[in-house]
């Protein structure tokens, strides 16, 4: 039996080509997992779209009433970095819903992961870097709300720092946002998360690895949290056009089996999404995002009861 995924429909068009093509990752990772028997349809989950209340939780009615009907200025347009249209709201909705079923799914299997999300540069007011709206800020306090958790970690190991998170849960003891990222790359301006873990550029599998487990154990026994959620961004890929990092596809797969079993083991559920990654070739952009569900069924094999 393999851990549950969650999958849902992809609307990609109208958008120009050179944003077409990273999108159609989505899809291909899918079908990935399909083809190599690591989603089922026995544990395949489809999310439904949020109320944008929910959304209300972490990011102003003003911003998300411009985003969703297409009246946002030029200015904030152009710091998302994507061309507005229609399918891309219901996109961006469809995967903060996503988020947010994952995590549930987490709490009661203790492992689940998304085939999609990570938008950790979205603020409360405005999006940034590809972000439109923060899913794991929002499934937090869904969750929240909803009784099902008081304490979240977010384990955000993207090579960018979650500078959107780190601000809007900014002096919040109900949640700890911890980001392990590349010092010298995007955001400029690095906002302060719980706790922040800037790497040096170029750094190699063992020696990330290696600081990672300096600081999860601890964290976990620190926090103590109902919940992790896990941002798996492979943009710190030695060939990822936009990390600066250093690790292999190997490594890549170390430090999922590393998070998720240290995770797993303490007894604490994990949900998971698979953040981001930059790169022309699509067919390995997609395996590496296929590592995370490779991991997470490893270990949803090993530690389930």
């Amino acid at each position: 039996m393999n851990p549950p995924i969650v999958y849902h429909p992809q609307y990609v068009a109208p958008i120009p080509d050179e944003h077409r093509f990273p999108m159609l990752k989505f899809r291909l990772l899918y079908e990935l997992l399909l083809s190599d028997s690591i989603a089922e349809p026995k544990n395949i989950y489809t999310p439904e779209f949020p109320e944008l209340g929910l959304i209300e939780l972490v990011h102003t009615a003003e911003y998300i009433n411009a985003y969703c009907q297409g009246t946002l200025d030029v200015k904030s347009q152009r710091r998302i970095g994507l061309p507005w249209s229609q399918e891309l709201v219901q996109r961006t909705l469809i995967a903060v819903g996503g988020t947010i079923l994952t995590a549930k799914l987490a709490l009661q299997y203790g492992l689940a992961s998304n085939t999609a999300g990570g938008t950790h540069h979205a603020f409360p007011n405005y999006g940034s870097g590809f972000c439109i709206f923060n899913d794991l800020a929002i499934a937090s306090r869904v969750l929240q709300q909803l009784g099902l958790v008081k304490k979240v970690l977010i384990v955000d190991l993207d090579v960018h720092q979650g500078d959107g998170t780190a601000v809007i849960f900014e002096n919040d003891p109900t949640v700890f946002t911890f980001s392990l990222h590349c010092e010298s790359n995007f955001p400029a301006k690095k906002q302060q998360s719980d706790l922040d873990v800037p790497l040096p550029e170029g750094l190699d599998d063992d020696g990330y690895l290696q600081i990672l487990a300096q600081y999860l154990p601890d964290l976990l026994s620190h926090v103590k949290p109902d919940l992790v959620l896990y941002d798996a961004g492979v943009d710190t890929h030695v060939s990822d056009r936009l990390g600066k990092l250093a690790l292999t596809d190997r490594g890549l797969y170390r430090r999922e089996m590393q998070v998720l079993s240290t995770c797993v083991a303490a007894g604490y559920p994990v949900a998971s999404v698979i953040g981001g990654g930059y790169t022309k070739d699509l067919k390995k952009l997609v395996y590496r995002h296929s590592l995370l569900h490779r991991a997470s069924r490893d270990v949803y094999q090993q530690y389930r009861p």
